[in-house]
């Protein structure tokens, strides 16, 4: 059973935890940025990331240009943002 999109309430309550990260304007997804000191950093930063998403089965959209990481959270099967996203992110932040 897919898990179920999070409602307007159940979003600005989650995201009311999550201040560096931002609804993005189909309110399907959440997206933040991320700036490390070198290339290095931020893959690294990846990696600890990818296997978080792995240990979840919940995987991001992300992309990196040398030293930034942009990451966005949605989930497919629900058809927008779920409590998947939300427990993502916060796991992401604890790693920085």
């Amino acid at each position: 059973m897919p898990m179920p999109q999070l409602t307007e309430k159940e979003r600005e309550w989650a995201l009311s935890g999550l201040p560096e990260w931002q609804l993005r304007d189909d309110k399907l997804a959440i997206v933040r940025k991320f700036k490390f000191a070198d290339f290095s950093q931020a893959f690294a930063f990846m990696a600890r990331v990818a296997l978080i998403a792995e240990k979840r089965d919940h995987h991001p959209e992300w992309s990196n240009v040398y030293n930034w990481v942009e990451i966005t959270l949605t989930t497919h099967d629900a058809g927008g943002l779920s409590q998947r996203d939300i427990d993502m992110a916060t796991a992401i932040d604890a790693l920085v």
